[in-house]
Formats: C-alpha cells, structure tokens, sequence
C-alpha cells in the first residue's frame, strides 16, 4: 500500500506543479478525504490538515481538485525560519520542509519496517515526528533553532510529540529510553547531512542496539554525487555497515519546480 501512496502523491505534485499559478515561496496539496489513490483514514487526514491549519508558515489555502482528487491546497513562506536557522553555529542544513504528505508516508514506512520509535534530527517544524504520533509510534524531534521548537510546541498542542530544543550532535540519546529507533537524517548528505548522521551515529556507538536510519538524499546534478552511490550516502552506509531496506521517492518543497523528486532511504544497522 505504502509503494502505491507514494507514487500517486508524485502524481498529485506534478499535476499540481504543472497546474499552479500562485506566487507564494512553498506550496503543497493534501487530499479532503480517504480515496482509493489515497487510502489514509479521514480521521488521520484530519491531523494532517489540522497541522497545516496550525502551522504559522502557511498564510493562506484553498479547495483544488488535483489528479481527479478534492485536496487543499496550502500557500506558505519559509524565510523567517530559513534564516534562523542558517544562524546557528553548528547548523548542518537550514529549514526546507518536506510535503506533509511525504512525512505522513517516511513516518508510515517506519512502522512497516518494525521500529518502535522515530527520532527527527534536524527536525524543522517537527512534521515527521507529528506523523509518527499520527500512525501510532513514538517519537522525539531534536531541533537546534530556538525559534522553529517555539513553533513545534505550538503545533505539539494538536497531538504530543516532544521537541527539544539542542545540538543534535550532543544531545543525550540515552535520555530517550529508546528500544528500536529510526533516526531521520533531515539535510541531503552533500549540504551536511553526512556529518550530521557521523556525529550521531558516535553519539549512539556505545549502545549495541539495532538501529534504523532514514537518510535524505538527492540526484540532483547541482550535488557531488557519491562514488558509491545511494543518493548521496552510500560511501557513510558502507563505512558504518549498513544495509538499505528501500528507497522511496517523494516531494519536497524544495524541489517543486524541479522534475528531480527526493528519494528518501532506509537503512538498518546489521
């Protein structure tokens, strides 16, 4: 189910793409209702739109049929946020969201595969972690700019996912009582990702347990791409023995005007 959901929501966005004639800085679609090409409850849709609604990046939104499927369409700006967090001294990657709808999907994927828990490091607005509370697992987002965490503790009021507000380099993972984690990597391995997943992965090294990563990657030209692959991580999943489970492609608000998508990977320690 999950493989098909992510292909239609592609669909969806290149419609959607290919159809808008707005001016706002991020723009995305969520459906109104559960549908065949969309097999998500009307309740958990209800969350995901409630987010948006909440959401002080979004300023405006409207009905739009997209791809034959009644959605709403949310209109936003990032540059309050974008800004704040290239501030920050240790800063891996600045804020640029997923779609809504692609976290709901990284958050399912994690269930599928069995973990227990989702840590959202170099979390942004905390929408991964909000979908892991959507489809019942646990979750943390580790944030280091003290401006988007004021803006999850708004939005953790709608359902209670925990942010904190730290340098997820340092932060204590222990602290967490985490039993099967999936740690999502939110920054492309090119523009610092790969030394945001190294510091925690030393962070975590002295716990032996099995661990899931989901690491953001890209194909984009405008990247070094790496020897080995994996959009762009295949040299750190090689060097730290990891296996990859799947890769998923889906949208980002990044890559709205581009016909590259996000492929997502999952990797599992072994």
């Amino acid at each position: 189910m999950m493989h098909n959901l992510a292909a239609n929501i592609l669909k969806l966005k290149k419609e959607f793409q290919n159809d808008y004639d707005g001016k706002s800085h991020i723009q995305e679609a969520i459906p109104k209702s559960e549908s065949e090409m969309f097999p998500i409850t009307d309740s958990e849709l209800a969350l995901l739109h409630k987010f948006a609604k909440k959401n002080p990046i979004y300023y405006n939104s409207y009905d739009k049929i997209i791809s034959g499927t009644d959605c709403i369409v949310y209109e936003g700006d990032i540059n309050r946020y974008w800004l704040g967090s290239i501030t920050q001294d240790s800063s891996h990657a600045p804020f640029w969201p997923t779609w809504i709808m692609s976290a709901y999907v990284i958050a399912s994927y994690c269930k599928e595969f069995g973990f227990n828990e989702i840590v959202d490091v170099g979390s942004g607005d905390g929408r991964i972690a909000y979908c892991a509370k959507i489809v019942g697992m646990k979750s943390a987002s580790i944030e280091i700019d003290s401006e988007l965490v004021k803006l999850q503790d708004m939005l953790s009021d709608i359902l209670d996912f925990t942010p904190y507000c730290s340098d997820a380099s340092i932060f204590d993972y222990s602290s967490l009582n985490l039993k099967f984690p999936a740690f999502v990597i939110g920054g492309i391995s090119q523009m610092g990702g790969s030394e945001l997943a190294t510091a925690v992965m030393e962070k975590i090294s002295s716990d032996p347990k099995q661990n899931g990563w989901v690491f953001t990657g890209t194909y984009s030209q405008k990247y070094g791409q790496d020897p080995k692959n994996n959009a762009g991580w295949g040299t750190l999943i090689i060097k730290n023995n990891l296996r990859v489970m799947q890769t998923v492609t889906l949208p980002t608000t990044w890559t709205f005007h581009e016909t590259i998508e996000t492929p997502y990977v999952f990797a599992i320690s072994d």
